[in-house]
């Protein structure tokens, strides 16, 4: 059923069909009033071709009718069948008969109540995304400056680690660059936005998100490949990790933009109900599907290595220390988003913008938390920099305690 028109939201479906419907009526009254004589132009003494605002009436001679059925939309009206009739008479068109809310029989509308209170939940729910992603964006800022400015730990382990960080930044810079783009002026028809700057926008935020992913996948890699290779990792395999999560995200999006620039560019691009969506979100499950194998694979080894007699208690600890960060993200990043992938995007719309949002804004914080944070590494190197500092200071004061006290 009609609409076929793409657009952010189901209601923008039905603003969007409406507009091209009254669009297609303009155009024909004004070419009627181009030609000499149209069918029942006045000087035929009839009814001019009508926009009523829901249906357009093709003009007829005086005495006769005309008859349109109700649209066919979904969430609007129950019957898309019924008849309407019009009257042409020497003073004009009739009103409809019967009424369009009684032939059609128009779905229930939300009272004014009804819309305060989801405005309020929308509200809530942004004040609570933008605290998560602040939060998440101080604490993986302050990661990044831990592992930079300690040598010590300054390894591929680390590296990664800081790429991993920095897909959650654009992440959260996304997120708030899109919302100044689209949701900054409240007197814009989100409807029918279609500015360079709105496409960019969700463009770029497109990138961050496969970019979450792809180096969540390389985590998940680079683990098996300590495992696979008893921690002896090879530096060459960083540029090969690097092409993963920063390449093949841009090669996706380029593909992604190009795709609806010449077969869907509609709106904002922001709507996730057209065929092209699967550009961007087949290459999300992939990843997620491979990182669930790479689960079940270092799972398996781990558990291998940890009853391998073979293995002294400090290496069986080393296994467990860098396992079970990533073995705790892997199944925490994109289990919701398989359960969602499988269902209509327009099922469940509460529950995914509360995973996707407000829960999402908190997995930069998470990850800091868990790779940083809580790395032991990270503390002991932080402790003893501290003490070294302390003792510094403390020699400090003491020589100019001693030179005061000699001169």
């Amino acid at each position: 059923p009609l609409p076929k028109v793409r657009a952010t939201h189901p209601d923008c479906s039905i603003v969007l069909y409406f507009q091209e419907q009254e669009a297609e009526c303009l155009e024909i009254i004004r070419s009627e009033s181009q030609t000499s004589a149209p069918p029942g132009s006045p000087g035929q003494q009839g009814c001019l071709t009508e926009w009523d605002g829901v249906s357009c009436w093709s003009a007829v001679p005086v005495g006769q009718s005309r008859a349109v059925s109700c649209p066919n939309i979904l969430h609007v009206f129950k019957k898309s069948k019924a008849l309407i009739w019009r009257n042409c008479t020497e003073s004009g068109w009739s009103f409809p008969s019967p009424p369009y809310y009684n032939a059609c029989e128009l779905e229930a509308v939300g009272s004014y109540n009804d819309t305060e209170a989801k405005a309020s939940y929308f509200v809530t729910m942004k004040v609570l995304y933008t605290c998560g992603y602040s939060t998440s964006l101080a604490a993986l800022f302050l990661a990044i400056g831990i592992f930079s400015c300690f040598r010590k730990l300054h390894c591929t382990r680390n590296s990664i680690h800081i790429h991993f960080f920095a897909s959650f930044i654009l992440r959260g810079a996304a997120v708030f660059i899109k919302d100044a783009v689209l949701f900054s002026d409240e007197s814009v028809d989100h409807c029918t936005m279609s500015t360079v700057n709105c496409k960019v926008a969700i463009a770029f935020f497109q990138y961050s998100v496969l970019a979450n992913f792809y180096w969540l996948l390389v985590e998940g890699m680079y683990l098996q490949t300590l495992l696979l290779l008893t921690f002896t990792s090879d530096k060459r395999y960083i540029w090969w990790y690097i092409l993963i999560g920063w390449g093949v995200p841009m090669l996706t999006v380029c593909v992604w933009v190009v795709t609806r620039l010449q077969y869907d560019n509609h709106g904002c691009w922001d709507d996730y109900t057209s065929l092209y969506w699967w550009v961007i979100k087949a290459p999300i499950l992939l990843a997620i599907f491979v990182n669930f194998l790479i689960f079940l694979n270092v799972t398996r080894m781990l558990a291998q290595k940890i009853r391998s007699p073979d293995i002294s208690k400090n290496y069986k600890q080393q296994y467990m220390r860098l396992t079970k960060s990533t073995l705790l993200l892997i199944p925490l990043f994109g289990v919701h988003y398989v359960v969602f992938a499988l269902f209509p995007e327009h099922i469940g719309v509460d529950a995914r913008l509360y995973f996707e949002l407000v829960l999402g804004s908190y997995q930069g914080f998470l990850v800091a938390l868990l790779y940083c944070f809580l790395n032991g590494e990270v503390q002991a190197e932080i402790k003893r920099n501290w003490g070294k500092w302390q003792s510094s200071m403390e020699s400090n004061v003491f020589n100019l305690a001693t030179q005061d006290f000699t001169a």
